[in-house]
């Protein structure tokens, strides 16, 4: 069998080497290369490359890099500029996977192989002759959210050896093979911007405009933003703002103004239903036509715990409505509504989340 692995320089994907070296497997390595040159940013994948060649090196194999940066920019990071300026809060991780990890590398290099293994922690069951998205065995580390935006095709050929494995057994394999990423802290935040501050970026492109923060229940003005796009829904950090906690609850983009209320149990930061547009299902849609009410669980943000709720059909093949169980704090548009099973053992599908 013919197995491409992704390597990032961490140590989940450098157990994935290792698990399949002792399986037998010669797989070929690649490093994806994404994120952004220059002394501006001062982002460079050195680091990265460095350990993911040092691991190739302890297993006798090849470490090819690929340069996606152009695909990237074109594609991903035009996105998310393009949701942040709408007031919308982007995915990044979502649209990368979709359309870099297993887009771009696919057309470029992964056709040629039978399957691509990644460190993702999540599974490949089958069931009734088909590849779904299943969850991993660790709740904490599941990341079928950033994957629910994938198709069939792209599913039904990666392998997530790592998938039924606890984070610690993962960390205890990596120090008894002496992989050299066995200690390496787990890498946090969007995957382009390493250690670029995430307002910094949106700077560079959307740069700043002094608007209101608005008390929504007042209306009294309570302090100064530098731009709504540097504020997303369900935000308390970073507001600036004293008497809190403060939580943002709307924004104007037309006027430039960012609405928040006050408070850890105010009526105002909490839903409980949205609207999903595209809804798009992995493998297929699992359940009968007929059925308008179905059981789901579904996450609005990466979190360990999934939320019960009913999946709701509109009339006429129009989309779908998600209604929870309980209250939800901060439903951000643009942002990916992701649908599991009832027992949340497959993830079923995604939508951007509107309301």
């Amino acid at each position: 069998m013919n197995i491409a692995v992704l390597l990032s320089g961490g140590v989940d994907s450098s157990v994935v080497v290792h698990l399949l070296r002792e399986q037998g497997y010669r797989p070929s390595l690649f490093y994806i290369k994404i994120g952004m040159d220059g002394e501006e940013y001062d982002c460079s994948a050195e680091e990265d490359i460095e350990l993911s060649t040092a691991t190739a090196r302890k297993y006798g194999l090849r470490l090819e890099v690929i340069d996606l940066q152009r695909e990237y920019w074109d594609n991903v990071a035009a996105y998310a500029i393009d949701k942040i300026r709408r007031g919308l809060t982007p995915n990044p991780d979502v649209m990368c996977n979709k359309l870099i990890k297993f887009g771009c590398f696919e057309e470029r290099v992964g056709k040629e192989f039978d399957f691509t293994a990644t460190g993702h922690y999540a599974t490949t069951p089958r069931r009734d002759g088909q590849v779904w998205l299943g969850t991993a065995k660790d709740p904490v580390k599941d990341q079928t959210d950033f994957l629910a935006q994938l198709d069939y095709l792209q599913v039904s050929k990666l392998m997530f050896p790592i998938g039924g494995l606890m984070k610690n057994e993962v960390r205890a394999i990596a120090e008894r093979a002496g992989l050299p990423s066995a200690r390496r802290k787990d890498s946090q935040g969007i995957c382009f911007l390493g250690k670029i501050d995430y307002n910094d970026f949106v700077r560079r492109f959307l740069g700043e405009r002094e608007g209101a923060i608005v008390e929504l229940e007042t209306g009294r003005r309570v302090g100064t933003h530098r731009g709504y796009w540097f504020h997303t829904i369900g935000q308390r950090k970073g507001l600036g703002l004293s008497g809190g906690p403060w939580f943002v609850i709307r924004k104007d983009v037309d006027e430039n103004i960012v609405y928040v209320s006050r408070g850890y149990g105010v009526e105002t930061q909490y839903g409980n239903e949205f609207l999903m547009a595209d809804f798009h299902f992995i493998t297929a849609d699992p359940w009968p036509a007929g059925q308008e009410e179905i059981d789901v669980t579904f996450k609005i943000r990466h979190t360990p715990e999934f939320t019960p709720g009913k999946l709701l059909r509109l009339p006429g093949g129009a989309g779908f409505r998600l209604v929870s169980t309980a209250r939800l704090q901060g439903i951000a548009p643009g942002q990916f509504g992701v649908v599991y099973d009832k027992e949340a053992r497959v993830c079923v599908g995604s939508g951007e989340i509107m309301i």
